[in-house]
This record gives C-alpha cells, sequence and structure tokens, in this order.
C-alpha cells in the first residue's frame, strides 16, 4: 500500500528483479489522489558542488503546479534565512514544467545551505515540498592563474588591473620584454618563481589552476612546453584561456601543433585582416555567467547592445564538435565571428576570445568613468576558468546529506605533483562532529581506480560533520582536502506526493499482480486466494498413516525385547 513515490537512486527495474525471478506476484494498492487540486513543488536544482567566494551563481529550478495557471510568483533564495537572490516567475498550465533561473552571490565562506523557496499559495494541500534545500561548499582562498603575454600591450594591464580588488584571484604575470628577457609580477616573495621564464617541467606548471596565453607564438615553446599545455587541460584539469592578437592562434603558428587540440575554435588560413566586431551574447551565452553584465538577464541583454565594438586579426568563424559559444559578433562584412567559446577537454576546460582590445569596454569615450562593466566581466571570466579544477587531493561523500545515526560514505582521489595517480600513499581523514569531537579515520584504496580512496565514519548526532582529508607519501604531504557532510532528517517524501498510479499498474503487470485504487480493494483477499502463485498449501496426516514410521517403532520395540532375553532382564 503506497502513493508510488520513488525516493531511492535505484531503479524499479533492479527492484523487481527478485520478485519476477521468483514468480512472486506483487499486489498494489494505490494510496492518495493522482493529482493534488492546488499544489506548487520545486523540482530539480542544478547547482555546482563548489563555488569560490563572491562568485555570481546562476541557478537553474524547475516549477511544477497545478490550480494556479497563469498566476506570477516569486522563487527566492535564502541564506540562513536573508534573501540572497528572487526571480519572479509565470507559472504555465496546469502539469507542464516550467524553468526558472535565479541569480545570487555566495558571499560567505563555508558549507552553506541555499533554500529556494516559493511562498505557500492558498488552498495548497502541501507546502512542504515548496521549498528545496541545496549545500554549496563556498571556498574561500586565492586561485593562482598564470598568464603568459609575448608582447607589451593593453590587454594585459587591464586585465590585471580588473582583477586587482579580488581577494580570491591571483593574475602571476609573464611578459616578455625581449629574447630571453621577461617582466614577472605577482610572483612569490622568494624570487624563485618562473626566473627561467615560461614553466618547464610540469611540476611548476601544474602548480597554477589557471593559464592564460596572450600573444605569443607557438614557436617561443618547446615541443615539451606545447605538450605540457595540452595535458596541462587534459591530465591536471586546469582552464586555459586563449586571448586574441598578432601572435595567435592561425596567425601565431599554432596550427598542427598539440595545442591545436586543445583550442575549442577552428583555425581559419593565416594573414587575416583588422576586423571590427559588435558583440552580442548567443542564446547559450544569455544563461551563462559569465556573460552577466547586468543586474538581470534582461538588464544584461540590454547592456550588451551599448557596449562599444572591438576588434581582431584573428578569423574565426566556426568551432569544433562539442564546443558551445557564447560571445558572437557581426563582423564588417556581415560575417559571424566566434568572440567568446568554450570546451570541455579531458579533465579540464579550454576557453577562446579571439579578440586584441577588450579593454576599449572600459575606455571608449562611451563608457563612464565608474562603470564597471570590463572589471565585472573578466573577474568572471577568471573565475569561470578556475572552476572545478581540482587539487592534488579531492574528496567528497557520496551524498551531501544522510539521516542522522546513518554512516558516511568518503571518498578521496589523490596524485602527485604530476597529477599521476598515486595507490600507495596514507590517507587518513580527521572527522569533527557538530560537538566538536574528533575522530581519525583511515581511508584505504580501493583497488576499482587508480588514486581512490574510500572510508566510512557514523553520525551519532544531527548537524554538520567536517572530515579534513590528509594524505602522504613516504613522509611527504601530498595534500590535503576538506568535505563536509549534513546529518539531518530527509525531506523527499513530501514531494511528488501525488499517487503514481502508472508505476504501481506496471510493478503489477511485470509480476503477474493487480493494481487497485485504494477504495476498490475488497476483491483483494479472493484475488490472492486463487491467485495460483505464491499459495502455501497445509496438508495433515496422522503418524499412524505412514507405514515407514510404524515399521521403525515395531522395530524398536522388538530389539528392546531381544536385548532384555539376552542380558537375562525378562
Amino acid at each position: 500500500m503506497t502513493d508510488g513515490a520513488d525516493t531511492t537512486d535505484a531503479t524499479v527495474a533492479d527492484a523487481l528483479l527478485a520478485s519476477k525471478a521468483e514468480a512472486l506476484p506483487v499486489f498494489t494498492v494505490g494510496v492518495g489522489q493522482e493529482t493534488l487540486a492546488h499544489d506548487i513543488q520545486v523540482g530539480r536544482v542544478s547547482t555546482p558542488r563548489t563555488a569560490l567566494k563572491g562568485t555570481s551563481l546562476l541557478v537553474d529550478a524547475v516549477l511544477t503546479q497545478t490550480g494556479y495557471a497563469g498566476q506570477t510568483v516569486t522563487l527566492d533564495v535564502e541564506d540562513a534565512g536573508r534573501i540572497v537572490g528572487s526571480q519572479p516567475v509565470r507559472l504555465p498550465a496546469d502539469g507542464d514544467p516550467v524553468s526558472v533561473r535565479v541569480r545570487f552571490t555566495a558571499t560567505e565562506a563555508g558549507p552553506r545551505v541555499f533554500r529556494l523557496k516559493v511562498a505557500p499559495q492558498p488552498g495548497e494541500v502541501v507546502t512542504q515540498n515548496n521549498q528545496r534545500d541545496v549545500q554549496i561548499d563556498i571556498r574561500d582562498r586565492r586561485e593562482r592563474i598564470l598568464y603568459y603575454e609575448g608582447e607589451p600591450r593593453f590587454e594585459m594591464k587591464f586585465a590585471r588591473q580588473a582583477i586587482k580588488d579580488d581577494p580570491n584571484l591571483q593574475l602571476v604575470t609573464l611578459q616578455r620584454t625581449a629574447e630571453n628577457k621577461h617582466l614577472r609580477l605577482d610572483v612569490d616573495p622568494s624570487g624563485v618563481e618562473l626566473a627561467a621564464g615560461f614553466p618547464k617541467t610540469r611540476e611548476e606548471l601544474f602548480a597554477y589552476r589557471g593559464l592564460v596565453l596572450g600573444s605569443v607564438e607557438a614557436s617561443a615553446f618547446t615541443a615539451d612546453q606545447l605538450r605540457m599545455i595540452t595535458e596541462f587541460v587534459d591530465v591536471r584539469g586546469g582552464g586555459v584561456l586563449f586571448l586574441g592578437g598578432q601572435r595567435s592562434f592561425a596567425e601565431g603558428g599554432y596550427a598542427g601543433t598539440p595545442v591545436a587540440e586543445v583550442m575549442p575554435v577552428v583555425m581559419e588560413r593565416a594573414g587575416g585582416a583588422l576586423a571590427h566586431l559588435k558583440v552580442h551574447p548567443t542564446r547559450a551565452g544569455q544563461a551563462h555567467a559569465v556573460t552577466q553584465i547586468g543586474e538581470t538577464e534582461e538588464a544584461s541583454a540590454d547592456r550588451w547592445k551599448l557596449m562599444p565594438a572591438l576588434t581582431t586579426v584573428n578569423t574565426i568563424e566556426s568551432i569544433k564538435p562539442g564546443a558551445t559559444v557564447l560571445l558572437s559578433a557581426t563582423d564588417d562584412r556581415r560575417r559571424e565571428r566566434v568572440v567568446l567559446a568554450y570546451e570541455r577537454y579531458g579533465r579540464g576546460k579550454s576557453v577562446a576570445f579571439p579578440v586584441q582590445d577588450s579593454w576599449h569596454w572600459q575606455m571608449d569615450p562611451s563608457m563612464r568613468v565608474e562603470d564597471q562593466t570590463h572589471e565585472n566581466f573578466w573577474r568572471q571570466l577568471l573565475r569561470w576558468l578556475v572552476d572545478g579544477v581540482p587539487d592534488a587531493v579531492e574528496t567528497r561523500p557520496i551524498t551531501d546529506r544522510v539521516e542522522p545515526g546513518q554512516p558516511v560514505i568518503l571518498t578521496a582521489d589523490v596524485v602527485d605533483p604530476r597529477f599521476v595517480e598515486l595507490n600507495d600513499a596514507t590517507v587518513v581523514a580527521h572527522v569533527t562532529s557538530p560537538s566538536g569531537k574528533p575522530v581519525t579515520v583511515p581511508l584505504q584504496w580501493t583497488g576499482e581506480r587508480n588514486g581512490q580512496y574510500r572510508a566510512r565514519f557514523e553520525t551519532s548526532e544531527p548537524g554538520w560533520y567536517q572530515a579534513k582529508v590528509d594524505a602522504t607519501r613516504e613522509g611527504k604531504s601530498v595534500g590535503s582536502a576538506f568535505a563536509h557532510v549534513r546529518a539531518a532528517p530527509d525531506d523527499a517524501e513530501y514531494f511528488d506526493a501525488a499517487m503514481h498510479a502508472p508505476l504501481l499498474k506496471r510493478i503489477a503487470q511485470e509480476t503477474g499482480g493487480r493494481f487497485y485504487p485504494a477504495d476498490a480493494m475488497q476483491s483483494l483477499p479472493e484475488d490472492l486466494k486463487y491467485s495460483g502463485r505464491g499459495v502455501t498449501a497445509v496438508e495433515e496426516r496422522e503418524l499412524w498413516h505412514m507405514p515407514v514410521l510404524l515399521m521403525a517403532l515395531v522395530g524398536m520395540i522388538c530389539a528392546e525385547w531381544g536385548l532384555r532375553r539376552l542380558w537375562k532382564l525378562a
């Protein structure tokens, strides 16, 4: 007897295998209404697992409703009871889902529970499904990005200026000033960093989480360095940004190099003429966080129409399969050009921005002095570039929330400075309970995949559990990572509250049973009795009617009489 709401991760087909193999019929009784007269539900929500503090997030949620078609409601995002984002939405016809995108900024570090909520409406039967909690781990750290520029130009200067006040971004700059001479900015105080120019080892390059290549030709790198750039994206999982310029893309001789495989765009022939570009977001770009230069999506779209034109010398008109164009432009000949495109490559991402003077968005006479569009764009671009880049130690729980008292399964991936998986590391998790009680839990190599370790720990009280995972090898530290799990009651039962009759009918049909509505189950006992399957019959017989037992009793009596005569007891 059930409403048919499935709150498990397993499929129904897998759950029915045992009953079908044993030929056991399942008789289902549906409880509840198939359609709620008045209900609004916040369904699937898409959010990142982690985000950098201060990042502007776009979160997609799906709303379904019955009884409120045509009305306008507001989807709010709450952080600890404080509203951080809102988006009005007009509800469609009953039963039709609607996708809602709401924007907010993560301003507090640590594990945060954001609540997406629609206020209860008059007449609602179930109000608990009007909200859904999502957990995002907000990290407060400084992401180090290497920017290599082959010539002095304004693009580098204004990119650095754009992020100078961002405490979570560090643009380590290497600018070539002459043959074998470089200007280094924002390097570590020791003075050793980049002293020999562009990194020559994977350990040195992989220490950065992002890489920006400006107007620098392919011949400036050795063959091994070109392969390193490819592996930086594919193996290390970093983000690389290719900027336009006289020494970039085809003009820089990258066609046919390993780096060309990473680029999300198709390089045309070299020697393209200077073109002026009127930039506008594509349909995909309108929904992307990087291109949001206004307070709302509508304001952002209007703002793009007023942005100054840019120029390019790189003819980029097409992208590779699997790549996505976020910004496009129309040139002087009314041809469509690619301005901002990206694709996933291996474990990382590759981004192409083939313009040479985005600083016009700051210095053009039409831009006001206090306008922050250029700064916001570059901050969002670089934050997105390093979003999701893995560390040497990456840890995560199987699920972000468990019922109090349930165990937590914790996994960790461990690699060396070259990002080669380690199977011989010593990995330990230091777990702190909500009350502050520490527990040390060793993680063991799973044997299922190289570099993967696993452990479990118990949750004895509700609240937040923090696990700090430390990995060492031969006494030397490999790295550390943090994971957070919340022990709290599950609210899955409040969602999909209507009866799912099709699922219950399927279960009964596939196992040879029958489906009954709750008000028509009077025939269930008779149907069970005469189903012919799964019936146990009991047959009773007198022991004396079994010849074998009777002969055994007579034999025992004769044996006893014989022994008595033998021992002269009778």
